[in-house]
Parts: structure tokens; C-alpha cells; sequence
């Protein structure tokens, strides 16, 4: 589990710093968008500029990644839960119907009585 929870911890560690570069540039492009267009617009190609919808959509999507990443965890962890509790169950039941299987005969098998 400690595993688990250290690369937890990575990835929302890398996810904040995706999330803090990406919102940088986005802020950078912000600035040089309200500053004089001679300073810092020429500058950018403009196809860059028709991508600020694209990043600012990728900030918001990375800022989420850390949440759905535990999410996905903690259902995965549930899942294995289930997975170990069904093996449990399925092996109960085989014991009990191997118990059972020596009591249980055919009709056409039982045994004739000696009157």
C-alpha cells in the first residue's frame, strides 16, 4: 500500500507541475496579449495564439488529473477487494458442495430396501 500511496503522490506531483507550466504559459500569453502589439504580438505566431483556448482547457483538464487519478485508485482498489472476497466465497461454496455431493445421489441410485 505504501507503494501505491508514494506513486499517488508522484503522479499528482507531476500533475501539478504540468498543470503550474501550462498555466504559466497561459498567463505569459495573457500578458504579451494586453501589451502593446510592437513589444510582444508580432513576436508570437499567430497560430500559437489561436492555441490559448486549447491550453487554458489543457490547465483545467491537468488540474482535474490528480482527482480522477485517486478515483481511479480507489475503485481499483475496491475492485481487488471484491476480486479477493468472490475468490473467498467461490472457494466456501466448492468445499460445501464437495461436502455435500457424498449425501446428495440420483433417484435411480438410491438404495433398495430389504423388506
Amino acid at each position: 500500500m505504501a507503494k501505491a500511496s508514494s506513486e499517488g503522490t508522484t503522479k499528482g506531483m507531476v500533475a501539478d507541475h504540468i498543470s503550474q507550466a501550462v498555466l504559466s504559459t497561459s498567463n505569459l500569453l495573457h500578458l504579451m496579449q494586453q501589451s502593446s502589439p510592437t513589444q510582444g504580438l508580432v513576436k508570437i505566431p499567430k497560430n500559437l495564439l489561436a492555441k490559448t483556448p486549447n491550453i487554458k482547457n489543457t490547465e483545467q483538464v491537468l488540474g482535474q488529473m490528480p482527482r480522477v487519478i485517486s478515483s481511479v485508485d480507489a475503485h481499483l482498489d475496491r475492485a481487488l477487494q471484491c476480486a479477493s472476497e468472490l475468490h473467498t466465497v467461490r472457494c466456501l461454496l466448492m468445499k460445501k458442495d464437495s461436502a455435500l455431493a457424498p449425501l446428495s445421489m440420483p433417484s435411480d441410485e438410491q438404495p433398495v430396501s430389504q423388506d
